[in-house]
């Protein structure tokens, strides 16, 4: 039934501000008779959420899709940071901002927290209403410096926790980015030459009837392969990425590839000393903002991103509960446990039974390394607990780094190897015969 607001004068002409319940406006205009007043206006009141929206709705929301990039949000943390710390007024920081920023789903997130403050909830009630922007992680510090009176300083700390993670994001990424194009690009010319260019020289090979050496035999074969299964080029890597991510959305399946991308050859070093900087900067921003430090762990968990550091987090978060310390459970826990699915995907990419005996090798290594625990431990005792995280999580930050720069200028080599190895492989096989073909004319 909707409520209608109503202001009216009673019989003494004193006027009434009031609301009421009707089914439609008459029967509410009959009622306010009833009660002895004489209606001068009457319209339906909208509740809290019906005016937000037809407010956001006049501001110039616009269609959005998918969550709030990183490097945006990082880019406003900052910005904001810097109003705060100017003295503007939570409201207006947020009114300049919206208003600079580009139509999207930022922007749209930002119409609704001002419309939210403005209705009477505080910045981070409004924030953990706009999810596509703000993670749990953000609102819980936002809350945090709202009740310890140091907004400005929070919003600090949490400008300079994004921008480090986007600054090691940034590495990442761009380390990978040549030697997936070079591996990409290397792959296309030789299927190109593979399925257009060999045939032509097969067709030559066969009209002059040449005696054609092994290497040429195992090269025509090669090209057959690529001829007539030439959608498995893009096929088997579409169709292995689909059923590791379908793997994934199972518990179990997800437990076994997480613990194999932990160890695996190569880059499994670089995706723990990731995590590990990641978490321990992450705890460590939560506990110097006030978070409590269970809530710091459940947070410092759901951004693991990874299910056996989850897994460990969720164990140390119950001893914390029993009234243990941290160091002791984050020890005792950090060897994960054989699972089969891990062993599985050893067998798969490592070599059948030598990736098996590698995981057996492999499996007792611990994910946590014990200079991260002897550090949290030092932290408790000495109540400096965030700062010890803060350097935790600097010396992993460098040791990813110089790790990505090594794994980098390894790589490169090899990449060159292999691509000469390839490429010379093919000349020699093609060429083999045109000499023989050459010294039988010339005889």
């Amino acid at each position: 039934m909707p409520t209608y607001q109503f202001e009216a004068m009673d019989s003494t002409g004193k006027e009434i501000k009031d609301v009421i319940e009707a089914l439609n406006e008459e029967e509410a205009q009959a009622t306010i008779r009833q009660m002895g007043y004489f209606v001068t206006r009457l319209a339906v009141k909208k509740d809290r959420k019906s005016r937000i929206q037809a407010a956001a709705a006049k501001r110039g929301k616009t269609f959005s899709m998918g969550k709030v990039k990183s490097k945006v949000l990082t880019t406003f943390t900052r910005q904001l940071s810097i109003l705060q710390d100017a003295g503007l007024p939570i409201l207006r920081s947020l009114k300049i901002l919206e208003e600079q920023s580009k139509p999207g789903a930022l922007k749209n997130c930002l119409i609704d927290v001002c419309d939210e403050i403005e209705a009477g909830a505080t910045l981070s009630e409004a924030m953990a209403k706009s999810p596509k922007a703000f993670d749990r992680l953000y609102v819980n510090m936002i809350k945090a410096g709202e009740a310890g009176g140091a907004l400005e300083i929070i919003l600090q700390r949490l400008a300079e926790f994004r921008e480090r993670s986007e600054s090691l994001k940034r590495k990442i990424k761009g380390a990978m980015t040549y030697p997936v194009a070079v591996v990409v690009f290397a792959v296309l010319i030789l299927a190109f030459i593979m399925i257009m260019i060999v045939p032509s020289f097969i067709k030559i090979f066969a009209d002059f009837g040449t005696t054609l050496p092994t290497m040429t035999l195992i090269l025509i074969d090669i090209s057959n392969l690529f001829v007539q299964y030439w959608y498995l080029l893009p096929g088997v890597p579409f169709t292995l990425y689909m059923f590791i991510k379908m793997t994934r959305k199972f518990k179990h399946g997800r437990i076994g590839w997480d613990l194999f991308s932990l160890k695996m050859p190569i880059f499994g070093q670089l995706v723990e000393k990731n995590i590990v900087a990641r978490t321990m900067r992450t705890l460590g921003t939560l506990v110097a903002s006030g978070v409590p430090i269970i809530e710091a762990f459940t947070i410092t968990r759901e951004t693991a991103g990874n299910a056996i550091f989850e897994d460990m987090f969720d164990k140390i978060l119950s001893s914390i509960k029993e009234g243990e310390s941290i160091a002791i459970p984050m020890k005792a826990n950090s060897v994960p446990p054989f699972h089969p699915v891990a062993a599985f995907w050893w067998f798969f990419f490592v070599g059948g039974p030598v990736g098996l005996l590698w995981y057996m090798v492999k499996m007792k290594q611990k994910i946590m390394d014990d200079m991260v625990v002897n550090m949290v431990d030092v932290g408790e005792e000495t109540g400096e607990l965030d700062k010890m995280l803060y350097k935790v999580a600097d010396v992993f930050d460098e040791e990813v780094a110089v790790l990505t720069d090594s794994l980098m200028s390894l790589m490169e080599p090899l990449l060159i190897i292999c691509l000469g190895g390839m490429v010379g492989f093919i000349v020699i096989a093609l060429f083999l015969p045109l000499i023989s073909l050459i010294q039988n004319l010339s005889g």
